[in-house]
Protein backbone atom coordinates (compact mmCIF):
# COMPACT_ATOMS: atom_id res chain seq x y z
CA UNK A 1 0.00 0.00 0.00
CA UNK A 2 0.98 3.57 -0.60
CA UNK A 3 -0.29 6.87 0.76
CA UNK A 4 -2.56 7.19 -2.27
CA UNK A 5 -4.41 3.98 -1.32
CA UNK A 6 -6.71 5.92 1.01
CA UNK A 7 -9.61 3.46 1.09
CA UNK A 8 -7.41 0.39 1.51
CA UNK A 9 -5.62 2.09 4.38
CA UNK A 10 -8.95 3.01 5.99
CA UNK A 11 -10.14 -0.60 5.84
CA UNK A 12 -6.90 -1.85 7.37
CA UNK A 13 -7.02 0.75 10.15
CA UNK A 14 -10.63 -0.11 10.90
CA UNK A 15 -9.69 -3.77 11.30
CA UNK A 16 -6.47 -3.12 13.23
CA UNK A 17 -7.95 -0.56 15.64
CA UNK A 18 -11.58 -1.60 16.08
CA UNK A 19 -11.80 -0.06 19.55
CA UNK A 20 -10.58 3.37 18.41
CA UNK A 21 -12.85 6.27 17.47
CA UNK A 22 -11.20 7.69 14.32
CA UNK A 23 -12.47 11.16 15.21
CA UNK A 24 -10.24 11.17 18.28
CA UNK A 25 -6.99 10.08 16.61
CA UNK A 26 -4.31 12.73 16.27
CA UNK A 27 -2.30 12.90 13.07
CA UNK A 28 0.95 11.80 14.70
CA UNK A 29 -0.64 8.53 15.85
CA UNK A 30 -2.50 8.12 12.57
CA UNK A 31 0.70 8.48 10.56
CA UNK A 32 2.51 5.98 12.79
CA UNK A 33 -0.34 3.48 12.56
CA UNK A 34 -0.43 3.72 8.77
CA UNK A 35 3.32 3.20 8.52
CA UNK A 36 3.01 0.15 10.80
CA UNK A 37 0.34 -1.53 8.67
CA UNK A 38 1.37 -4.80 7.09
CA UNK A 39 1.79 -4.21 3.39
CA UNK A 40 2.49 -0.49 3.66
CA UNK A 41 5.61 0.21 1.65
CA UNK A 42 5.61 3.89 0.74
CA UNK A 43 8.03 6.57 1.87
CA UNK A 44 6.97 7.48 5.44
CA UNK A 45 7.95 11.11 4.83
CA UNK A 46 5.87 11.54 1.69
CA UNK A 47 2.63 12.26 3.51
CA UNK A 48 1.15 15.52 4.65
CA UNK A 49 -1.85 16.81 6.53
CA UNK A 50 -4.18 16.55 3.50
CA UNK A 51 -3.42 12.87 3.02
CA UNK A 52 -3.90 12.17 6.72
CA UNK A 53 -7.20 14.08 6.68
CA UNK A 54 -8.39 12.00 3.72
CA UNK A 55 -7.39 8.77 5.47
CA UNK A 56 -9.16 9.84 8.66
CA UNK A 57 -12.35 10.72 6.75
CA UNK A 58 -12.29 7.40 4.89
CA UNK A 59 -11.74 5.58 8.20
CA UNK A 60 -14.73 7.38 9.71
CA UNK A 61 -16.86 6.29 6.75
CA UNK A 62 -15.59 2.71 7.01
CA UNK A 63 -16.26 2.56 10.76
CA UNK A 64 -19.85 3.77 10.45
Amino acid sequence: MQWSDINDIAVELCEAHEEVDPLKVNFVDLRNWVIALEGFNDDPYRCGEKILEAIQMAWIEEAS
